[in-house]
């Protein structure tokens, strides 16, 4: 009987344990990602680069439009961190789904405009970083 009372602690420590490497371990990683010097938005339009915006120097949030080769809109919206399409007239608008980006993971990509807006450091050379060829 002593031998089932003792287990069920020791299993309820040990998982707490478990939980408390595993929230330090997500902390850790979150923290050593974020760039020190802020990100840049790199907006892309059929390949080109067309603007390049550092987040962290922006105070209000702005719009502007981007008009592609047969006519297609984007509207862009930059806030303080943050950058997303709030509008288009692809049929899908995947694009505008997509929301708000303010990390380098996943660029927020219109195909049938073209348009791919991409989050890198600030520190990184911008002449090294190009569109992959899998997002068009």
């Amino acid at each position: 009987m002593k031998s089932k009372d003792q287990t069920v602690p020791a299993a309820l420590l040990i998982g707490a344990v478990l939980i408390f490497i595993t929230a330090l371990s997500l902390l850790y990683i979150l923290l050593s990602k974020s760039p020190k010097g802020g990100l840049i938005a790199d907006i892309y339009q059929s390949g080109e680069l067309i603007a390049s915006i550092p987040l962290n120097e922006v105070r209000e949030t702005y719009r502007f439009t981007v008009t592609g080769d047969e006519g297609h809109v984007n509207e862009i919206e930059i806030r303080p961190g943050s950058i997303g399409i709030i509008s288009a007239d692809c049929p899908d608008k995947l694009c505008v789904r997509q929301g708000f980006i303010s990390d380098s993971r996943l660029p927020v990509t219109c195909l049938p405009n073209r348009v791919v807006i991409r989050l890198r450091p600030q520190e990184e050379n911008s002449e090294t970083i190009s569109p992959d060829i899998i997002s068009y």
